[in-house]
Order: C-alpha cells, then sequence, then structure tokens
C-alpha cells in the first residue's frame, strides 16, 4: 500500500497509508511518528526529506531554524539522530528546500542560506558546508543525481547551479566557473561563482511594459547525463508554468499560461509519467498537466482548502491542504497520442482529518503494492479479448 509522510504545525510527523482492500470504513490508516507537540508551533515542521537507502533516513526543516535528522526503525518509530541550527535564518524567514544524499543533507531558505551538513559514520556528530545564494528565493529543488540543483523567487529568475563548485572556496570556484572569453557582459548577465546557467524573463507585454518575475515553485522535469543540460518547470505568481531547457537558450521553450486559477501556482511536482505534472493553485485546485499539450487533463473536485503540498507515488498523488485534511488521489494514465480523450479523470480516493494543519507531505518511495480489484481486473481481461478479435478480423 503506498504510504506518505506527513508533517504539521505544531511539529509532529505522521505516516498516512492507503489500503484499498481495508475491510474498514477508511482505507487510511494513520500513525505518528513523532510528537513534537511539547514545543508547539516554534517548531513547525517547513520541509520533509527522506533517503531510503539501506536504512531509512527522514529529515526535518522546522521554524525555528534547527535541521534535524532521523532513523526510521523497523517499529515505524522515528529515531533522532542529529540536529543542528541555522544560524543565519531570521524570525521572518522560513525554509524553502530540503533534501537529502546518502549522509547529507542540504537546507535552503528563503534569505538564501544555502548548507550542506554531513553525518558522520557513527552518527556521532555533523560536519557543516555554508554557501551564500540571492535573497527572496520562493523554491529550491536538487537533481535527483545530486550533481546540480536549481531555485526561483521573487525578482530572482530560475538559475541552475553546480553543487560542487557552490560550497567551493571562491577564489577555486571562481576559477572553474572563468570564461574563456572575458568581453564585458551586462551585470544582469553575469553568472555567479558555481552559477550554470540563468533564465532570462519573457519578452515585455503587448502594451510593451516589462512582465514581473515571480517564480513560485519549480521542479526538475527528467534527469540528465550532463549537468548543463537540465529541464526546468516553473510556476508563477500570475498562474503560468514556464518550461526551460537550458541548451536550447535562457527564456522558456514553452510558456503554459492560466494553469493556476487562483493567485498564481501554489504548488508542481512532477509525475511518474513521461510528460505528467500535478499542479496546485492559491485557492482549492489541483490539476493533472500534460506538459506535451500545456493543457489540464483534469482536476480534482471537493476541495476545500489550498492544497500547499503535493507528493507523487507511482499510483497515487497525496494532497496536504490548509483545512487540515491530507487526501489521497487516484492517478489516471495520459493518453498516447495529444488530444486523445481520457475515459475516466482522477479522483479523491479517501481523506483524513488531521486536527492542525499539515505543511509537507512526502512518498516514502516504498513500491506500491496495491492488489487490483477483481471485477476491474475481469473487465480488463474482456477487453483485452475484444481487442483481440478486432486485430484477428483485420488481419483475416
Amino acid at each position: 500500500m503506498p504510504r506518505f509522510l506527513v508533517g504539521d504545525e505544531l511539529g509532529n510527523i505522521k505516516s498516512v497509508g492507503y489500503n484499498p482492500t481495508s475491510p474498514e470504513e477508511s482505507k487510511l490508516v494513520l500513525k505518528t511518528l513523532y510528537d513534537g507537540t511539547v514545543t508547539g508551533r516554534t517548531k513547525s515542521i517547513q520541509k520533509l526529506a527522506l533517503n531510503a537507502t539501506e536504512k531509512t533516513l527522514l529529515s526535518a526543516a522546522h521554524a525555528n531554524g534547527v535541521v534535524s535528522i532521523f532513523f526510521l526503525n523497523e517499529d515505524d518509530q522515528l529515531e533522532l539522530l542529529q540536529e543542528w541550527k541555522e544560524t543565519r535564518i531570521k524570525s521572518d524567514q522560513s525554509f524553502i528546500g530540503l533534501a537529502t544524499s546518502g549522509s547529507s543533507v542540504f537546507s535552503c531558505t528563503t534569505n538564501g542560506a544555502l548548507l550542506m551538513s554531513t553525518l558522520k559514520d557513527d552518527n556521532s556528530g555533523v560536519s557543516h558546508k555554508l554557501a551564500a545564494l540571492p535573497s527572496r528565493l520562493c523554491d529550491w529543488r536538487l537533481s535527483g543525481d545530486c550533481q546540480t540543483f536549481a531555485y526561483g523567487g521573487d525578482e530572482v529568475e530560475v538559475s541552475l547551479w553546480d553543487t560542487e563548485r557552490a560550497f567551493a572556496p571562491p577564489s577555486e570556484s571562481s576559477a572553474k566557473g572563468a570564461p574563456a572569453n572575458s568581453k564585458k557582459r551586462k551585470q544582469s548577465d553575469t553568472l555567479f561563482p558555481g552559477e550554470i546557467w540563468r533564465a532570462k524573463n519573457v519578452p515585455n507585454d503587448f502594451l510593451g511594459l516589462r512582465q514581473p518575475v515571480h517564480n513560485t515553485c519549480l521542479t526538475y522535469l527528467s534527469p540528465s547525463t550532463s549537468a548543463n543540460q537540465q529541464h526546468l518547470l516553473a510556476g508563477t505568481r500570475l498562474g503560468d508554468m514556464r518550461r526551460y531547457d537550458t541548451r536550447a537558450g535562457r527564456r522558456p521553450v514553452a510558456v503554459l499560461k492560466g494553469l493556476g486559477k487562483v493567485g498564481g501556482i501554489k504548488t508542481v511536482e512532477k509525475g511518474f509519467s513521461e510528460h505528467e505534472a500535478f499542479i496546485s493553485d492559491q485557492g482549492s485546485n489541483v490539476y493533472a498537466v500534460d506538459l506535451r499539450s500545456g493543457n489540464i487533463s483534469y482536476g480534482y473536485k471537493g476541495l476545500s482548502g489550498t492544497a500547499i503540498s503535493l507528493a507523487a507515488s507511482p499510483s497515487h498523488l497525496a494532497s496536504a491542504s490548509m483545512d487540515r485534511y491530507i487526501r489521497i488521489h487516484s492517478v489516471v494514465q495520459l493518453p498516447d497520442k495529444v488530444g486523445q480523450h481520457l475515459d475516466k479523470k482522477g479522483t479523491v480516493l479517501e481523506r483524513v482529518f488531521m486536527t492542525t494543519i499539515p505543511t509537507v507531505v512526502v512518498w516514502d518511495r516504498e513500491q506500491d503494492n496495491v492488489p487490483v480489484n477483481e471485477d476491474e481486473q475481469e473487465g480488463e481481461d474482456l477487453w483485452e479479448g475484444m481487442k483481440n478479435v478486432v486485430d484477428g478480423d483485420e488481419k483475416a
């Protein structure tokens, strides 16, 4: 059964499992893994990141600037291994990025304080490396191979960086990234040491006015063997989605207009299908988007609060909303060809009330072992048989 991990405004960490074959009225199993209510909202969880390798490590970034790393044991409980404080964060700032790789934890704040913390082999301590990025950031993501990271923000263009060079000493990083041709360039086009690529704003509107830059969220679309060749998808405060190919130039290769119906795009997550992405806006809308056409494939009905966090698994989507519900959504396979009609659309399968506002949800990365309903399987077998008969008639 798919399982998701949830952090909330009081610092709790819970698991939500979905079992469609359960005889109970509710198919959801809610369990508290870590009780953080003692500290209250001062340690509200802002980001979660999971590293499921030989042993499952879960990292959490808290509102008071503390980052914790836990071990998820066989009894499904979290054991605190280490925690440390990001001293550069202020009370009016927050964590907008958290990622794990091996025994290292990467965290980033709205004021551009980037930190790489590495847990020692015996869990006895943590070593840190610091880096500084632009301020007014809204989202930060680490690539799947950890070679690069990307960010965007309020009047901050989407930018791609080399992870190793970002943490290198200034002189060494500058030498590695020094351009072969030292002609003068505009200040806005000059890359920082460690920066690989930076987006350029879209052209002025039909009145000749500059369009504001406000990237609210972003994600990597596909893995790449080259750090310089990345596909990125960014959501904006205007409600548009901008798709970037760093090989094709600095401006978006596609602008998907008006997908965020209320207040712009809140969050975006890449789906497990090749051309699939899930987005939410500042209202109560969650959509599945076909990136080939740039259109909304389907939306989920019955939401009454803003989905502030989304997590996709191969078979389901989870959303954490301001109305204090965690919802499990079905996912529909996109058609093979653009424009083909979908026979069915995604729906809200189950929901559970959390009593406190959930702030972030992540998939636990365990493979979904969801039994197939016998009636559905029988229907699929019948359909396959009908297709075989048609194919045989055509060949005859």
